[in-house]
């Protein structure tokens, strides 16, 4: 791991012109130009609009269509998850794998929904329109709110569609994205755990790396295999050193606009917060998973993804705290108030807004901790009940008073219908989890704060949890089901449910003052945007909100640990990495499945397996495809080394990288790893 993000930081999203192949782009707003004099290509609409249309989006994660038939492309850890639930202690798919021989064995995922997007239409005028002259930021966005309730109602009769609302630009652009859901969704085929996380842990964010890291689903529509419109075609081989590559997915989160001050806030409050709840989780899932093979295997995807954030977040906080980088930020910002400064209107727009800004960014800071721990406490059966106890309150508002989230009645039932997919862990990790919670709320909220009190009533953490757990019925699945159709009157005296209400009493001024100060960063993040428009125009990306994105890059090396790392790694290079630990692998990081060590003659150990590019992703792009100029598919992300893991707040190109399989390897592994050549056939049909 390297100690500092090092002088390379001259290439922040906060500068005035972007360099190398920097940015997450929005499908209405591509650099062409730049993608044209760089590498002589650039996609024209009828290519876009083949790849948006056949990129899905995962909880969590992306996907994409890679036939006729509706099989589904992303990473074994974005379906790692919807694999354990369809898993047991005699069908343990996760671990050993599976292979749907005939489309009557695909097994259906209960509760999975992938989502297409469809159209985007851009309403940041009207929202304007709807706020009234010289309106406060609470009022402003108070009719902001009401007009977009009213323009999602209208696009949802219109499209018939799942209608999202998208801020870009730290408020400065809303849309609403309409998508087409898919609900019937089949695990067709999964890699064993050993080769789709070969070297587990201690290989996350590294290269070279060795993962077959895919899964396979299939989408159905009244019953039958769905027919999508588009879908990728796979290129007869994987990608030169040196081609272009393009990804489409679905980054989840990233701060680069933000202010001096927001980051700041991050590096010195809200990530070390982050990095101590995460690393009470961990503790008390391994503690939880060394109790037995069974309880390990009942949390492995909730380790894999607590271990992930951890160490994503203790690098974000080794990036936050390069002096260099963040005096890069101030540079660039103090660059733009300059512009700002001088210029009549944009100082009449924008000119104080920094500083609110940070104004309520300290707010934010000083409640954080709060927001935090007066909640759930890591127990999903009380974050349940928390979720059934906010439907209650809002259904019994006037829809005009409802948090935009429950305006509608399908608002509530769409909330509805995700709570009803809910897992609940076993009763003793849900017991350890809400005592580690309780015993962090009361180290710093302090034994008289109220949501303390509420949940111990004067019994130590574990009395308390173990009343909670023993006590409530929301554990038994037909019970959570018949709440959310209609209530019972048991219910009303569940330890869980009643809690929770407590819980929401004594959350309200916290919501308050989160919705005060949001509306404060929304309208004036919005105005610092459109100053920024105007110095600069729209060649500034915005942030990643989970949307549909478009990054270009190229296959591209590195100097890593004192050398030039490989672009591209081998089922050879696979083979030595297993032979090189043998048995004494730690925790049998580096050790192959049996069918990986029967398949060695059957395999050419020259076929490439992972290999690296310098296109910008985060969290979320995981199963994104990567595809060439003609649209084809030519590999799988599945992660970003160790120097990526800052990306939430800068942009490194000298060192940045994705890592994805090679679309050969897959194919190779489906045909001579696993009998899989109906797949094949599927996957290369015309």
């Amino acid at each position: 791991m390297r100690a500092s993000l090092t002088p390379l930081l001259a290439l922040l999203i906060a500068a005035p012109a972007l360099r190398a192949d920097e940015g997450m782009w929005t499908f209405d707003n591509l650099p062409t130009q730049k993608m044209k004099a760089k590498y002589g290509f650039a996609p024209d609409a009828a290519w876009l609009d083949h790849v948006r249309l056949s990129a899905v989006r995962f909880p969590g994660g992306s996907g994409s269509f890679i036939s006729a038939d509706g099989l589904v492309l992303t990473n074994h850890h974005v379906g790692h998850s919807w694999i354990e639930r369809v898993s047991d202690p005699t069908h343990d798919y996760v671990g050993n794998g599976f292979v749907a021989a005939t489309r009557d064995q695909e097994i259906k995922v209960p509760g999975l929904e992938l989502h297409t997007l469809m159209s985007m239409e851009n309403v940041t005028e009207a929202l304007a329109k709807a706020v009234p002259a010289g309106a406060d930021e609470a009022r402003a966005a108070a009719a902001r709110q009401e007009a977009l309730a009213g323009l999602l109602k209208e696009a949802r009769t219109r499209t018939g569609l799942l209608c999202e609302p998208v801020v870009l630009y730290q408020g400065g652009e809303t849309w609403i994205y309409a998508y087409k859901v898919h609900k019937d969704v089949r695990l067709v085929m999964a890699p064993e755990y050993g080769i789709a996380a070969f070297g587990k842990e201690w290989d996350n964010f590294s290269y070279p790396r060795f993962c077959l890291d895919f899964s396979l689903f299939r989408v159905y529509e009244d019953g039958k295999p769905y027919r999508p419109a588009h879908h990728l075609a796979w290129a007869a081989s994987g990608p030169k050193y040196g081609d272009m590559t393009f990804m489409v997915g679905h980054p989840g989160r990233t701060s680069r606009l933000e202010t001096l001050a927001q980051m700041e806030a991050q590096r010195d409050a809200l990530t070390p917060l982050m990095v101590r709840t995460l690393d009470r989780a961990r503790k008390v899932l391994h503690a939880y998973a060394a109790s037995g093979p069974e309880q390990a295997r009942q949390v492995s995807d909730a380790i894999m993804g607590v271990e992930n954030g951890y160490k994503v977040y203790v690098n974000q906080l080794t990036g936050l705290r390069d002096k260099e980088a963040m005096a890069e930020v101030a540079r660039a910002e103090a660059e733009l108030r300059a512009a700002v400064e001088k210029d009549p209107a944009l100082k009449a727009l924008a000119g104080g807004s920094w500083d609110k800004v940070a104004a309520a960014t300290a707010r934010r800071v000083k409640a954080a901790v709060e927001e935090s721990l007066v909640g759930g406490l890591g127990s999903r059966t009380l974050e349940f009940a928390l979720a059934v106890a906010r439907l209650e309150a809002e259904a019994a508002l006037p829809k005009g008073e409802r948090d935009p989230q429950f305006r509608s009645d399908a608002d509530i039932e769409r909330v509805k219908g995700r709570l009803k997919a809910t897992l609940i862990p076993a009763p003793a990790l849900e017991k350890e989890s809400i005592v580690a919670g309780l015993k962090a709320a009361q180290a710093e909220l302090g034994a008289a704060h109220p949501f303390v009190a509420a949940a111990l009533q004067g019994r130590t953490p574990e009395a308390a949890a173990e009343a909670l757990v023993s006590g409530t019925r929301l554990m038994d699945a037909k019970v959570r089901e018949g709440l959310l159709s209609g209530g019972s009157e048991a219910a009303a005296k569940d330890p869980m449910l009643v809690l929770a209400r407590r819980i929401l009493e004594i959350q309200k001024p916290i919501r308050k003052e989160q919705r005060e100060v949001q509306a404060i960063l929304s309208e004036h993040g919005g105005r610092i945007a459109q100053a920024r428009f105007r110095v600069r125009g729209r060649s500034v990306y915005p942030d990643a909100t989970f949307t549909l994105r478009l990054t270009y890059g190229a296959v591209e090396t590195y100097p890593s640990a004192g050398t030039l790392a490989p672009p591209f790694t081998t089922f050879g290079g696979l083979y030595d990495r297993a032979d090189a630990w043998g048995p004494e692998a730690e925790d049998h990081s580096w050790e192959l499945p049996k069918r990986w060590q029967e398949a060695r003659g059957r395999l050419d150990l020259r076929t490439r397996f992972n290999f690296i590019t310098n296109n910008d992703i985060i969290g979320g792009n995981s199963g994104s495809p990567v595809v060439d100029r003609q649209g084809r598919l030519i590999g799988l992300v599945f992660d970003g080394n160790i120097e990526s893991n800052a990306g939430r707040f800068f942009f490194d190109p000298k060192v940045n990288r994705a890592i994805s399989v090679d679309a050969s390897a897959i194919l190779a592994a489906l045909d001579k790893v696993y009998g899989a050549g109906h797949l094949v056939t599927e996957i290369n049909a015309k």
